[in-house]
């Protein structure tokens, strides 16, 4: 079975160009700006504390678009507000 380009992993890339930058996770600042714990957000989301840690901690390379949609309704936020692209 093929895979579609641009989302069978974190090294894939579009059309096969090179990319130069990467994703990085900022949950950890919403989390200080909203006043929210760790255990408060992953009770919300409804996944466990080590699993939103690695998020929060950015030791992750891919993450759910459900669990990324239920991070943005508990703190109120966009995806834009979490997700930063760093260009090396």
């Amino acid at each position: 079975m093929s895979e579609a380009r641009g989302i069978d992993g974190p090294d894939a890339s579009r059309d096969g160009a090179e990319t130069d930058g990467h994703i990085v996770l900022r949950l950890d600042r919403i989390m200080v700006e909203r006043g929210r714990s760790l255990n408060w957000l992953a009770e919300q989301v409804g996944i466990t504390n080590v699993n939103l840690s690695k998020i929060k901690n950015n030791r992750v390379s891919a993450i759910r678009f459900s669990t990324l949609a239920a991070i943005c309704e508990a703190l109120d936020c966009q995806p834009g507000d979490i997700l930063e692209y760093i260009k090396e």
